[in-house]
């Protein structure tokens, strides 16, 4: 570790976060000089303003505007165009829609038409525009630290290819992420067709090659019973947008009639967004779960006999209950982590219960070129030197390949290295070419979804750099001089279509976002069955028993494998549970830290397979005991600024044959310590009035105990006159639902986009300075070794009777004719005081200038249609009153009033379980005000009397009678 906690406390190298340091101001700025009066400062400040009041009226210089040569058709200076197009998680596509202002976009959305995001999207997406403007992406064509052109690699690429046409391409490999985009894979295929001696490699760090033929696409609108074994199916599975929403349309409740919500049972190691969402949650170590599967398979009739000694026997007894009762309605899903023998059990299991074809189905086969091989095989050959020319196209194998393969020592033995990605980093380095790869914003591409559903990936913005898409390059492989990635997709999907009607049916696709007329790109030489990407040989375990202590590896939920260590929006952002930031920590239970006597904060050595890694440790609620998860894609050393020398790299104890977790785990306690920060210190409400919990039975039983959890004060006890405001137009409210909310996070990242809040850095989320408009609390109730975990969204309440209003000096903060609590950035003058006196902590102030000292490309991403603050201003929550703004003069133009639903802000829109509302509340058929008039409904620290806005549904959990606690 680099910084331990008696060290000072120092910030990110970076562009975002030096400028947001203490050196913002000149050494002793803060001081009081000896011997100066109070007298004497007033009047040498006025002389200052005197001054500057002179040097305001020199003459700046001429600055030459020029226009359009010609005004393109569809753009109106100000008014956003939106694009749709899809971006990739996991080799699968996701749809989007892109909003883009005058060629530049500055927001991503989901494609509502998209069967695989229905109008929502993950945090990765909402961070990927971010990306885009990147200073420390990859600019230029490099080789041996020279800068080159893309026609100079071109003629370096057909000098390397020439030789080894005469054998078949018997030395050429290339090694990519997983691909589902038709038209790559129909190149790839033409290459191998080309150079039948060629073989193609798959690596992903992340893969789901345990899964198999058992790939399935699941149902949970229609499932009554859901058991998950070490799944985030709602989080990070390639389907999990629309996981997600299927899974919280069958645990909304309104009303109790006809109330009806799924049961839901997870079994996992360490927390995960799916498990805290289950009624039913055991801390299980990973090693364990096949057991505690086997013996619900017995149990149920299916399989051989299960072992006997399995833990938790009262939760198996409720699971097969609930199984049985339930034949055709249930499903049950197994992580990617989990060995094959799992998946294969869980298929067998879905089958005897009869959910094959009623909620459980076969996923679409996704057909791959053939000459593919594993990527212990390539590593292999290289090593031996057989590898003359390897293409690289995406990811980084030299940081996250296992670390018992050795690869960077194969890899130099390769003749011609050449890495594409839209980053330089350790696999750049050690390559003699690096290719800059566009952005999916910048360039022409398709895209497959999880589900079979393609589309077309459209550009909204010219390369910014001399970036080239893989097309060109594989493309330059078989003709030498490659075509534009637009000619190259079009022409592929051109050729399987008449010409007659293919430029309608493209337009169409363009439009939709969704391919629904056309047929993809074909090829011949398919492969009969797939060859795996997984490093391990056949019949190699995931897992090595031989200690008490388990080893799991785990994407960071973040930064993922690494990908986006260097997108200060997804370092800033809140981990799940933890609520790290700029952080990665080895997550340990609290059992275990008590047993080897460790705070939060303490530096262990951790010793596996004869390698050893220093890393902090963080104590987490509902982690199995003996389990210790280390979240990769962290310590970079060839990476941007930003991403540079934050934290460990849990990479360099993987290994093949512990890819996900492992037994033979030793900790050492070595005294000492790391500076982790946290933005969530305290983790129990103890029945305060800010959360509201209970049970299905008992919401039937009693359907206003939601609103009996504390006494309110009436409606008239306050220093406001209620009837001063009438709000005779629109009066807008929220209600967040915390019965659907799963905790994801991406309201606070869409926020952050739509509103241009800035990044602050590790130093001011240390000193509590961080700016999220929107934060989600995480909750803990009952034991700390297997806890109820339930998350808040905690937006600005608007409050009628706001407390912040009656304490500003300077009326900054003031009521709206429509209600809206708003902020005035130019009478702000930093105070404060409203912040004190706000019940909610919702409110940020600009300590320093966070965005003054931005690059020119970070710039580009800000919203034109907010405020970029300043140092001394306090800012918040607005209901994203530009959105509110477009849709009254979109409505004033048609003369008629704003609909119900036209206003979404950008925490609802990107929700993907809709968990959000915004409405009229002065309009009674909304859907909002239905949501305000359910016995859910309840206002946060309701006692205050501040009315606020903002409201919340109770959480409910549809409980197992057989294993409620006496507690």
């Amino acid at each position: 570790m680099k910084r331990e906690i008696d060290s000072p406390i120092t910030d990110h190298r970076s562009p975002i976060t030096r400028a947001n340091s203490s050196d913002e101001f000149a050494p002793g700025a803060s001081e009081w000089p000896e011997g100066l009066s109070r007298r004497e400062f007033l009047r040498l400040a006025g002389a200052t303003l005197a001054f500057a009041g002179f040097n305001s009226c020199t003459k700046q210089p001429l600055e030459r505007i020029v226009p359009y040569v010609e005004q393109p058709e569809i753009v109106i200076p100000g008014k956003p165009l939106r694009f749709a197009t899809a971006t990739q998680y996991g080799g699968f596509g996701q749809g989007l829609l892109v909003t883009g202002y005058e060629g530049r976009p500055t927001k991503v959305e989901g494609n509502p038409t998209h069967p695989a995001s229905l109008g929502a999207t993950s945090v990765w997406a909402q961070a990927d525009v971010f990306d885009l403007y990147d200073p420390d992406r990859a600019q230029t064509v490099t080789t041996a630290g020279a800068i080159k052109t893309a026609g100079d690699f071109w003629d370096a690429l057909n000098l390397a290819i020439e030789p080894l046409r005469s054998n078949g391409g018997a030395a050429f490999r290339i090694l990519t992420e997983p691909i589902s985009s038709p038209t790559l894979l129909a190149q790839l295929a033409r290459v191998l067709q080309i150079f039948p001696a060629a073989r193609w490699c798959i690596w992903d760090p992340l893969n789901r090659d345990n899964i198999g033929d058992n790939e399935v696409i699941c149902d949970f609108s229609k499932a009554k019973v859901v058991v998950a074994f070490d799944s985030d199916f709602l989080y990070a599975h390639p389907y999990a947008l629309r996981y997600a929403r299927d899974f919280a349309n069958a645990r909304r409740v309104i009303e109790p009639d006809g109330a009806r919500m799924n049961r839901f049972y997870a079994a996992e190691p360490t927390p995960t967004i799916t498990g805290s969402n289950a009624d039913h949650r055991i801390a299980v170590a990973a090693q364990d779960i096949l057991p505690l599967a086997q013996r619900i398979a017995a149990d149920l009739g299916v399989g051989r006999a299960a072992p006997k000694n399995v833990e938790n026997e009262d939760w198996v007894a409720a699971v097969v209950q609930d199984l049985k009762a339930n034949h055709g309605q249930s499903v049950l899903i197994a992580g990617e982590t989990q060995p094959p023998e799992l998946h294969t059990l869980v298929a067998q299991i879905n089958a005897a219960l009869g959910n094959i074809g009623q909620t459980v189905s076969p996923a679409t086969v996704l057909s791959l070129p053939g000459n593919n091989m594993a990527f212990r095989d390539l590593v292999e050959e290289m090593r031996r030197g057989a590898v003359e020319l390897l293409i690289v196209f995406g990811g980084n194998p030299r940081y996250d390949a296992p670390a018992d393969f050795n690869f960077a020592e194969a890899f130099d033995k390769v003749k011609l290295r050449v890495h594409h990605s839209m980053h330089f980093n350790e696999t750049s380095r050690h390559s003699h070419w690096h290719i800059p790869a566009a952005h999916f914003l910048e360039s022409w591409s398709d895209a497959r979804a999880f589900d079979g559903a393609i589309s077309i990936v459209q550009p909204l913005i010219e390369p910014m750099y001399a970036g080239v898409s893989a097309h060109e390059i594989l493309e330059a492989v078989t003709e030498r001089s490659p075509r534009p990635a637009y000619e190259i997709v079009r022409s592929h999907w051109s050729g399987q279509q008449p010409a007659s009607d293919f430029e309608a049916k493209w337009r169409q696709a363009l439009s939709d976002g969704v391919v629904t007329e056309l047929e993809p790109p074909a090829f011949s030489n398919r492969a009969e069955s797939p060859a795996s990407a997984s490093p391990f040989r056949e019949g190699e375990k995931t897992e090595v028993r031989g200690s008490q202590l388990e080893i799991l590896f785990r994407p960071d939920v973040s930064v993922r494998d690494g990908r986006y260590a260097n997108n200060g929006w997804l370092q800033e952002l809140p981990r799940r549970f933890s609520t790290l930031t700029w952080d990665n920590a080895a997550l340990i239970s609290p059992q275990l830290a008590k047993n080897e006597g460790l705070k939060n904060g303490d530096i262990v050595e951790l010793t596996f397979r004869g390698r050893k890694l220093r890393a902090p440790v963080w104590i987490q609620p509902g982690q199995a005991k003996n389990s210790v998860t280390l979240p990769l894609g962290y310590g970079r050393e060839i990476v941007g600024r930003v991403g540079r020398g934050v934290g460990f790299n849990a990479y360099a104890l993987r290994t093949s044959d512990a890819f996900w977790f492992g037994d033979g785990l030793t900790i050492r306690k070595t005294g000492k310590r790391h500076l982790l920060v946290s933005t969530q210190h305290h983790h129990d409400v103890q029945g305060r009035g800010i959360l509201h919990d209970g049970t299905l039975s008992g919401f039937l039983a009693d359907p206003h105990y939601a609103q009996k959890a504390e006494e309110l004060p009436p409606l008239d006890e306050t220093l406001y006159d209620p009837e001063e405001y009438p709000y005779k137009g629109y009066k807008w409210g929220m209600v967040v639902d915390l019965n659907v909310c799963i905790g994801c996070h991406a309201c606070t990242i869409a926020c952050q986009a739509e509103n241009n809040i800035p990044v602050v850095g590790k130093q001011q989320v240390a000193v509590h300075r961080e700016m999220h408009w929107i934060r989600v609390s995480t909750f803990y109730s009952g034991p700390a070794e297997n806890p109820k975990i339930t998350h808040q969204p905690v937006p600005c309440m608007h409050c009628e009777s706001a407390p912040c209003e009656l304490v500003c000096p300077v009326g900054a903060t003031v009521h709206d004719n429509e209600g809206l609590n708003l902020q005035i950035y130019n009478r702000c003058v930093g105070t404060r005081y409203c912040s004190n006196n706000c019940p909610y902590k919702v409110r940020r102030f600009n300590f320093l200038e966070y965005n003054g000292n931005l690059s020119p490309s970070e710039k580009l991403v800000k919203n034109p249609d907010v405020t970029v603050r300043s140092r001394g201003v306090m800012e918040k929550c607005t209901y994203c009153i530009q959105r509110i703004n477009a849709a009254r003069i979109t409505s004033e133009l048609e003369q008629r009033k704003i609909r119900d639903g036209e206003i979404v802000p950008a925490c609802a829109q990107v929700c993907p379980v809709e968990a959000i509302t915004f409405g009229d509340m002065n309009d009674p058929r909304s859907r909002l005000m239905r949501l305000k008039r359910s016995p859910l409904n309840y206002w946060m620290l309701g006692e205050l009397n501040t009315q606020p806005r903002t409201s919340y549904f109770a959480k409910l959990r549809n409980l197992n009678s057989q294993l409620v606690r006496s507690d």
